[in-house]
């Protein structure tokens, strides 16, 4: 049937994932391949072998715009952005030095913003998406994680004000995910670690979720998701 939902959907396309070499935006550069799409990476890490990229830190949003434009050139489009870098710095505000606690913040809110201002002019013309990584403490606030609920709740105010700014244009979705099974909580005090009966989501789970968001027909949008494993301790 030519009418048929299956027929209505977007193709995947080709899509930028930051923070694709790893955790939840390497499981996103996987869907997007098996969708049949073409993903680019913009990582600090090299990504899977085959997967077009640039390595650069996201702390440095001018380098990080000019990564994203080159990617996008080489590959004569760009149909959807996944902003899914991210970094932490967990203690009180008076332990964790500032520039760590800086860094948390040009990561993943600046990081978030130059990505997707570079992209802008080619979703633009492909009538694109965005969909930017959030946190469930990006609504929910915690201690000893400071820097990290600034930069999520930073990152959650400027996508909900870019919906607005981009409606009609660029599709634009809030994923806001709980914790997962990646090398995210690596390297943590234990007491800032998942505890031994901690049960977190699968990347890939949550990658599904944000292909169900690039696939939407045009005209209709996820604005904003929610994917927690069902024991999530931070949600509601």
């Amino acid at each position: 049937m030519p009418n048929s939902e299956s027929d209505r959907r977007r193709s995947i396309g080709t899509v930028l994932v930051t923070g694709g070499a790893s955790g939840l935006g390497a499981a996103v550069a996987r869907a997007v391949a098996d969708a049949g799409g073409t993903p680019l990476v913009v990582d600090i890490n090299p990504p899977a072998d085959g997967i077009r990229h640039e390595l650069v830190d996201l702390a440095d949003g001018r380098a990080a715009e000019a990564a994203v434009t080159r990617l996008a050139e080489q590959a004569g489009r760009l149909d959807a952005v996944v902003t899914a870098a991210g970094v932490d710095a967990c203690g009180t505000l008076d332990n964790v030095p500032a520039e760590r606690w800086d860094n948390v913040i040009r990561v993943n809110l600046m990081g978030t913003v130059a990505t997707i201002r570079a992209a802008l002019p080619f979703l633009e013309e492909s009538r694109g998406t965005v969909v930017t990584v959030a946190s469930t403490l990006g609504l929910r606030a915690l201690p000893d994680a400071s820097a990290y609920c600034a930069s999520k709740f930073g990152v959650v105010g400027f996508t909900r004000a870019l919906t607005l700014e981009l409606a009609g244009r660029i599709g634009v979705t809030l994923l806001v995910p709980g914790g997962m099974e990646t090398s995210f909580f690596d390297g943590r005090d234990p007491q800032y670690q998942p505890g031994p009966d901690a049960k977190l989501n699968r990347p890939g789970d949550v990658a599904a979720a944000v292909l169900f968001a690039l696939s939407q027909p045009p005209g209709c949008e996820i604005r904003e998701l929610v994917v927690t494993p069902s024991t999530e301790p931070s949600w509601p």
